[in-house]
């Protein structure tokens, strides 16, 4: 009997492998440790695989650069460059996040190296997602990603929140992720395949006489990625499950779950069902609106720093969906340069976050940071850095991403949509300058002063110097994106 096996590019399954195995190394190192696994050495573990992919990241570019994209094992996975600046991306992410959770660990005597396994499992779920070209490959690194992340919200055992939250994301993630699956499988019945290239040809080659059922798969799709990028309104889980995990986990969350549900979402709704346009634009640009707005308009209100921050990942999302709507080359660079930049951002911001949380993780109110700046300059100087690049402001990287895609929209006939998003932005920008004001308001004599661990501070200033370098110098980052979304394209 012959075995058909389909031909595998070791290179491109490369950075998941090192992920997997780095997790896989710790986890039976620890069980094979006759005493407690070194915190130090799994975050050093964590680092050197994040180091590493990268590495194989500049190699996979040069290859892809000389021979062209590529896809493999049965054409399930697509090796181009648009999946090597979003695994980049995710790599990076952890990197920085790993460094993050080490100082939480030590400080909420946090032992083993569950925290890491669980980290590295779910961001080789998000490169699955990310180098997908398959509906149902798009699933399993979904779960990849949602399953660490059920337990990595529920990690701090000694707060009821955490758990709470947990059980949330669990339950609503569940709910989503049946929602996505039934819509690949109608999806399926209606073109004959679950495969992204052969969907997109036999759209392209065909007239369907009733749609219907492709209709609704197409939606059921939409709606599950709408709710892993916070999308009004499929956000409700998101404020709860910000403010309940873990302040390094929250980070975590609004960078690389960002990254892998995005680059899946442009697959699909660009090469799959890019001759369906004229029936998901409609419904995006809906979307869109809903979240740019409610994502700034209930952030108005909010006095939990973490609450606060959760609704402004909403309002982020509406800005990376209009790249998205706007269906055009400018729009999907648009939006691969927004989440490029947005992830170092928020996690340093989240960084921050956390060494103001104090032991227990409590101290989020809004009132905590109420002269921060005047008793450590510094660090009130790089979270208003941090703030304002959310916010857009010139000479900050986060500036000339809302700029990317309100062109990339304005070139797509999206003007009313556009402003849109500049209304959001306008109304943002109260509580993103409330809460930088905060920082440099007086305070009470006895306020505490904010112990910063090494590991944090590194990852605080590598992501203040990021937001103003390129936000002073963003050609290169802009010519990456545009350059892996040129090679993506149809």
């Amino acid at each position: 009997m012959t075995v058909l096996v389909p031909s595998i590019h070791y290179l491109a399954l490369l950075p998941i492998f090192i992920f997997f195995g780095a997790a896989l190394v710790l986890m039976v190192a620890s069980a094979l440790s006759a005493k407690s696994f070194s915190l130090r050495l799994a975050t050093s573990t964590t680092v050197l695989a994040s180091v590493a992919v990268l590495v194989v990241n500049v190699a996979q570019w040069s290859y892809v650069a000389h021979h062209g994209a590529t896809t493999t094992i049965a054409h399930a996975l697509v090796f181009d460059d648009f999946s090597v600046v979003a695994t980049a991306v995710i790599a990076a992410s952890m990197l920085l996040s790993a460094l993050v959770g080490h100082d939480w660990a030590l400080r909420e005597r946090v032992v083993g190296v569950d925290y890491h396994v669980l980290a590295l499992a779910a961001s080789a779920g998000a490169m699955v997602m990310v180098q997908a070209n398959d509906l149902i490959v798009i699933f399993l690194g979904l779960e990849m990603l949602s399953l660490g992340l059920y337990v990595l919200v529920a990690f701090d055992r000694h707060r009821a929140a955490s758990s709470e939250a947990a059980l949330k994301y669990f339950l609503l993630g569940g709910f989503a992720s049946a929602i996505f699956i039934y819509g690949a499988a109608l999806v399926y019945g209606a073109t004959g395949s679950t495969n992204v290239s052969s969907i997109a040809y036999f759209l392209g080659q065909n007239v369907l006489l009733r749609p219907g059922l492709l209709y609704a798969g197409g939606a059921l799709l939409l709606i599950g990625f709408a709710f892993k990028v916070a999308a009004v309104p499929f956000h409700a889980w998101s404020p709860d499950v910000y403010q309940g995990a873990p302040t390094p986990v929250t980070g975590f969350m609004a960078s690389i779950v960002k990254v892998g549900a995005f680059a899946a979402l442009i697959r699909v709704l660009l090469s799959a069902l890019g001759t369906q346009m004229d029936t998901w634009r409609p419904i995006l640009w809906v979307l869109v609106a809903l979240t740019s707005l409610l994502g700034a308009s209930v952030a108005l209100v909010q006095r939990d720093v973490k609450r606060l921050l959760a609704y402004s990942s909403i309002n982020q999302a509406g800005f990376m969906l209009l790249g998205v709507w706007s269906a055009n080359v400018r729009g999907v660079a648009g939006t691969l340069f927004y989440v490029m930049t947005y992830a170092p951002v928020v996690i340093a911001t989240f960084a921050i976050v956390t060494v103001v949380g104090g032991v227990g993780d409590e101290h989020h109110a809004l009132e905590h940071y109420r002269g921060l700046a005047r008793r450590q300059p510094w660090l009130g100087a790089a979270l208003t850095v941090l703030l304002l690049s959310q916010l857009g402001a010139p000479l900050t990287v986060g500036f000339y991403a809302k700029y990317s895609v309100l062109v990339a929209a304005l070139d797509a006939g999206g003007g009313a949509l556009a402003l849109i998003a500049l209304l959001s932005a306008a109304i943002a920008a109260y509580f993103y300058l409330r809460f930088a004001l905060t920082l440099y308001e007086e305070s009470d004599d006895d306020a505490s002063h904010v112990a910063v661990p090494r590991a944090s501070a590194v990852v605080i200033t590598i992501g203040v110097i990021f937001t103003v370098l390129f936000g002073l110098w963003p050609g290169p980052l802009a010519t990456w994106a545009q350059h892996a979304t040129l090679l993506f394209l149809p």
